[in-house]
């Protein structure tokens, strides 16, 4: 991400997070003459103890320089999470540059990983990198999903597959809210990797390929590791309920394990069994 990407991305979600708090939150008067939603930009420099000047300049995203004390300040004022403080940080202190995968490039799992995605039968897990690319999955996601061995492996990018793929479209129930998980999580890796040009190359593809990716990704929050539960309307097993966790992999390849774990008192898991016994029936065939 170049400069102007990143100040541009900054005062993006400094609008955002200020348009989303309201006057009573923080025990200010509401008033009767607010145009727009949420705060007012002296509100929040009131709030975080600067001048409005400054915070304005901020918030435009102008070349200025910032401390984290300071930061610490806005943060609070503006009621970020953990996870937003560091993509907060990581935009405006200008983090150094970042270790760059090379392009087509695919990570190699180890031998652990490998056996944790065996052991894990009947939770379809999937690990991804940093962009979200997917570089290692089960038997079990592959029923679930879709079978990514058929994906050429230059496309085989999560967020990719949501957009451009008619059968996870139609899996999840509320398809906008499964992949608004995903973009909080990409939109934490992007503040991360602040000096990597892919991901605005990726961001500006996506708009291009699909007119609704725009809107969700300005809309998207940001969460390194959200935990939620999907309902999924399967093709061959219909409703299907699985609680996602999503674990950080230690190590210098930054990479994500998301488990998707069957709900219990349902009927996934027997569903899940049935899918891949049919499977595995059919190919001694």
């Amino acid at each position: 991400m170049n400069q102007q990407a990143r100040l541009h991305a900054l005062s993006e979600f400094l609008k955002s997070k200020r348009a989303q708090l309201q006057p009573r939150e923080v025990g200010l008067p509401t008033g009767t003459r607010r145009r727009t939603p949420g705060l007012r930009r002296e509100e929040i420099a009131q709030l975080a103890g600067v001048s409005s000047t400054w915070y304005t300049w901020l918030e435009q995203g102008r070349d200025i320089k910032v401390s984290k004390s300071v930061l610490d300040c806005v943060a609070a004022a503006l009621r970020l999470t953990v996870d937003e403080r560091k993509y907060l940080y990581a935009l405006a202190l200008e983090a150094g540059p970042a270790d760059r995968l090379i392009p087509g490039e695919q990570q190699e799992i180890s031998p652990s990983l490998k056996r944790i995605l065996k052991e894990l039968r009947y939770c379809p897990t999937i690990i991804s990198d940093r962009r979200c690319s997917i570089v290692g999955w089960n038997e079990a996601a592959a029923h679930v999903f879709l079978d990514f061995q058929e994906v050429p492996p230059d496309q085989r990018n999560m967020i990719r597959l949501l957009f451009t793929r008619k059968e996870l479209r139609r899996l999840a129930v509320n398809w906008e809210h499964f992949v608004k998980g995903f973009l909080a999580i990409f939109r934490a890796y992007y503040g991360q990797y602040v000096e990597d040009g892919w991901y605005e190359e990726f961001l500006e593809e996506m708009k291009r390929t699909d007119p609704q990716f725009g809107p969700l990704w300005e809309q998207s929050q940001v969460s390194s590791a959200p935990e939620v539960l999907l309902e999924f309307r399967h093709a061959k097993a219909r409703k299907m309920l699985f609680h996602l966790t999503s674990l950080h992999v230690s190590g210098s390849s930054d990479l994500r394990c998301s488990i998707y774990t069957p709900a219990e008192d349902n009927t996934t898991e027997f569903k899940l069994r049935q899918l891949m016994e049919l499977s595995g029936k059919t190919n001694e065939a």
